[in-house]
């Protein structure tokens, strides 16, 4: 906000009550927040709150005014702490919009009620409380229940993104497909960005996950919708994380020069808005693109910077997954010892946030990048752990790689000829045993799922279960020859707008 706009604000609110202007003032600070002006935001309030953890000024307000007044100061506190990387700032916002809920409850507004309950959600997923994120979203949609307004778009759409993040793609494609037409009738260009935005993430994750080129073209055109849509909001904040994204895909895709290109335009937002925040996502981004390029100098500065940058706020989730990124950078340079306590972290990090879905992915990677280190026990525990946090993935390269960890636990404790490390059943089976036939079996739903939605096509299938088609091939002749049937030529496809590796 410039000197002329502020000086203008001031002469309007002059003559109103204290209530009236403080409710002016919330006003254009929900508009400055709404495209991503947090500061401008704050300093708009300036009269009624300065600091992130001083209370608001609220004496002599209304009910109403000082409702609002709590929830502005709550969520851009939220914000700030968010893009500045604040310690205890998502508490501190919290308890504020919690205290505005409640007094939006008393006044019977039942559209604010399910605001404040958007905004609750979201400080909770950004601290990596999902499933408290997931719970606060239902009660702001049971709030509205079949009221459209805006308060029911923004709930559904955090809720797809607490879907996306919990490895439940499937359920955020859901919630968006059933979705989209009442985006499309939303006056509001940031939502509607937003909207895009994370569909196109779903699209893009699902297309990658499952080998669905028609999901990769779709999320790419959403893309551009998001772009469009927030530029004419002017939020340039959200632009470089549709950036960002871009430049995850086509990582993705092998096609490093355009995923740089894309993380530099993030990145240079990022320094502009001087959002640590969104630097240290944009950094462990980067990271992964240059691990992709097998450039291992490149990725260790870009993930510890991306680690440093999550460190220093809230976020639990980001920083477990950075540190994941990190640790992966680590063992492959030949750093198993500083790599296995990173991924640790990352794992204790994440469950302690209420993220069990990034500390499963941490336990996977450990088997992954670290077996050759571990004794038979300890890949065990770390097996058992990721199967118990991943149980509920709907991610088809989650479960696939989960199998393939499995089968890495047997094949140890094969290779190190030491007695099983379970306990015998009732009848005398040993369970080591019943795991190999578990993961057999395992293994041949997760290969009959990926024909089925591939139309039998085994080069597609292999792609969506992360492994070469000989590699497939070779399973169906071998281990798994009941599922050669379900082989049948693919259904013609029209080309793709993107050029595959």
């Amino acid at each position: 906000m410039n000197m002329s706009q502020t000086e203008s604000l001031q002469s309007e609110v002059l003559n109103l009550s204290v209530s009236d202007r403080a409710l002016m003032l919330c006003a254009r600070a929900q508009e400055l927040e709404e495209v991503g002006k947090f500061q401008d935001a704050r300093r708009t309030l300036g009269d009624f709150w300065q600091r992130i953890g001083d209370r608001p000024k609220l004496v002599g307000l209304e009910a109403p005014a000082r409702a609002e007044l709590l929830l502005r100061v709550g969520t851009i506190s939220g914000w700030i702490g968010s893009t500045s990387q604040i310690p205890g700032a998502q508490e501190v916002a919290k308890d504020l919009i919690s205290e505005s809920s409640a007094l939006f409850e008393k006044l019977g507004l039942i559209e604010k009620v399910a605001e404040t309950q958007v905004d609750l959600g979201i400080c909770y997923w950004r601290e990596g409380a999902l499933d408290e994120a997931r719970i606060t979203f239902d009660t702001a949609l049971q709030a509205v229940g079949a009221l459209e307004c805006q308060q029911r778009l923004r709930a559904l759409l955090n809720k797809a993104l607490v879907e996306e993040v919990s490895a439940r793609s499937n359920e955020a494609l859901r919630i968006l497909t059933e979705a989209e037409p009442l985006f499309a009738n939303s006056p509001n260009h940031a939502l509607k960005g937003k909207f895009h935005n994370e569909f196109a993430t779903v699209l893009k994750n699902v297309g990658l996950a499952e080998g669905r080129e028609d999901y990769i073209d779709r999320s790419l055109m959403q893309y551009t919708a998001a772009s469009v849509e927030l530029e004419q909001a002017g939020h340039e904040r959200f632009l470089a994380g549709v950036e960002n994204n871009l430049g995850f895909l086509f990582l993705r895709l092998g096609k490093f020069v355009e995923a740089h290109a894309h993380l530099d335009r993030a990145t240079a937002i990022a320094s502009h808005l001087n959002d640590k925040g969104y630097g240290a996502l944009f950094e462990d981004t980067r990271a992964r693109a240059f691990l992709g390029q097998g450039l291992l100098d490149q990725a260790e500065k870009a993930a510890t910077a991306a680690v440093r940058g999550f460190r220093e706020g809230d976020e639990q989730s980001q920083l477990g997954a950075a540190l994941t990124t990190n640790a992966i950078v680590l063992a492959r340079a030949g750093r198993p010892d500083e790599a296995l306590a990173m991924l640790n972290e990352a794992a204790n990090v994440a469950a302690q946030g209420g993220d069990p879905e990034t500390g499963g992915i941490a336990s996977i990677t450990i088997i992954e990048e670290l077996s050759s280190i571990l004794s038979p026990a300890d890949l065990l525990n770390h097996y058992q752990n990721a199967e118990s946090a991943l149980r509920n993935s709907q991610t088809a390269a989650i479960r696939f790689r989960l199998g393939e960890c499995a089968r890495t636990v047997l094949g140890n404790e094969a290779r190190t000829s030491t007695p099983s490390l379970l306990e015998t059943n009732a009848n005398g089976i040993s369970h080591a045993t019943s795991l190999e036939e578990q993961v057999l079996s395992y293994e041949g739903e997760l290969i009959r799922h990926a024909l089925q939605v591939s139309d039998g096509s085994v080069t597609r299938a292999a792609r969506l279960l992360g492994v070469t088609h000989q590699g497939l091939a070779f399973i169906l002749n071998g281990r798994q020859k009941n599922l050669l049937s379900s082989r049948k030529p693919a259904k013609p496809r029209r080309r793709s707008i993107i050029r595959y590796h």
